[in-house]
């Protein structure tokens, strides 16, 4: 009878070793669904997200502003009494009493009015870079958050498979100590080994609300949506040029084209202060209406147009250090540029070879590492069988087995990850629906 409980403990071992081993061939067929619903996910997040409703927002807001920037002042209109005598308070007695109604214009020196409004549209310009910028931020934070929420959820699959593993393990272990064949030791190995796995899966558990509020936040969804269905992405089939994709970084990322539109904008400021030595008009147009005389005869009425215009004279105290301000700006800005160009090159950099290393790593557990795993396991299942190899041997190829899955995962979300970071340095949706998984 006890032979019997030893050889049905044997095949459950062996049935669930090979569910656990199948496990990252069906993470690859739903490869293609993570994708897809990635996708819609992105999607949501572009449209929901408050932040990115602001950004647009303020996008809206500057372009407002840039006609009005260019507009004239409103003009002036005034009226009055002029010349008036004291005694006696008449307006008909002084031949310089009138009654006066006037318009007046304030006129910018010629092309100060288009700098200004030059000035406002690149601010506008810079701020619709930033919106660009920040929904392909949104979008790589939403792919981190998933991703992050992926493995999460893989890495509970696989442990509930080498839990379940493990408590065959045991059963096999009670089995031979019940007729004697292993020491106790062995079975308190095992229930050692099964308690850390427990624990460890109900950490990972505790994790997931935490990632799935993350993702809900993204989403603009409240946080007590229902919960999100995810998949361990597989591998993309993406050839990745580093000089391509560093000139399309220059060329399309949205931050770069943002500081370019701040350095056009620090030079137009410039010449904005230059122009300031140049005087300013007031234009005034003035209607006198005057009274008949003492004796009946009737006066005429007058008119009066004059132009003023105000003196830059204050030149070293106010024009000038305007100047070397707007020179000062746009050397920072140029700085700016080239210093977050440098970081964008950079990074391009680093993301390629974590993506080159991360897919050969994914292709070794796949080729070689995993399936010498599952061997090893096999082999010291059998040699267990007949008293060849201890359990501690068994559990530490098991064990063995299982980081290499997690291993695995981990390295799919670093290839994915690292695609997510080149697409947010160019400036280019690149990868999407180029999925290429190994089945």
């Amino acid at each position: 009878m006890r032979g019997n409980r030893l050889a049905t403990a044997m095949l459950g071992v062996t049935l669930v070793t090979a569910t656990f081993c199948g496990l990252v061939y069906a993470q690859g067929r739903a490869a293609e669904s993570a994708e897809s619903t990635l996708s819609a996910l992105v999607a949501e997040a572009l449209q929901n997200n408050p932040e990115l409703r602001a950004a647009a927002k303020e996008t809206e807001a500057a372009r407002q502003r840039v006609r009005p920037a260019g507009a004239l002042e409103d003009p002036m209109l005034e009226a009055g009494f002029i010349n008036v005598p004291i005694q006696p308070l008449r307006f008909d007695s002084e031949d310089m009493t009138m009654k006066m109604l006037g318009l007046s214009q304030k006129l910018p020196y010629p092309g100060k009015r288009a700098l200004r409004e030059q000035l406002a549209a690149k601010d506008a310009e810079t701020t619709r870079y930033g919106l660009r910028e920040t929904s392909n931020r949104i979008a790589r934070e939403v792919k981190f958050a998933y991703y992050d929420l992926a493995l999460t959820d893989a890495t509970v699959r696989l442990q509930q498979s080498n839990r379940n593993i493990l408590e065959q393990f045991l059963h096999i272990a009670e089995s031979r100590y019940a007729v004697g064949q292993v020491a106790q030791a062995e079975v308190l190995r095992a229930q050692t080994q099964l308690g850390r796995m427990s624990e460890e899966l109900l950490r990972m558990e505790r994790e997931r609300p935490v990632l799935e509020a993350e993702l809900l936040r993204l989403l603009g969804r409240r946080a007590n949506a229902l919960p999100i269905v995810v998949e361990l992405p597989g591998l993309r089939d993406a050839a990745l040029d580093l000089e391509a994709l560093q000139q399309a970084a220059l060329r399309e990322r949205p931050q770069l084209l943002g500081l370019q539109s701040a350095v056009e904008r620090s030079a137009k400021a410039v010449d904005l202060a230059r122009k300031e030595k140049q005087p300013d008009f007031d234009l005034r147009f003035a209607y006198g209406q005057r009274e008949k005389d003492l004796s009946g005869a009737p006066r005429q009425d007058v008119i009066s147009l004059t132009v003023a215009m105000n003196l830059p004279v204050w030149r070293e105290d106010k024009t000038e250090p305007r100047i070397a301000e707007a020179h000062a700006m746009r050397d920072q800005a140029l700085e700016l540029q080239q210093a977050q160009q440098n970081e964008v090159l950079a990074r391009l950099r680093q993301q390629v070879a974590i993506t080159e290393q991360s897919r050969k790593s994914v292709r070794l557990y796949e080729t070689a590492v995993l399936p010498q795993a599952r061997l090893a396991v096999e082999a010291a299942l059998s040699a267990y069988q007949v008293s060849r190899v201890d359990l501690l041997m068994l559990l530490d190829s098991q064990m063995s087995l299982y980081s290499y899955e997690i291993n695995r995962a981990r390295e799919l979300v670093n290839f994915n990850k690292a695609l997510a970071e080149i697409e947010l340095l160019t400036g280019r949706q690149m990868f999407q629906g180029r999925t290429k998984e190994k089945r």
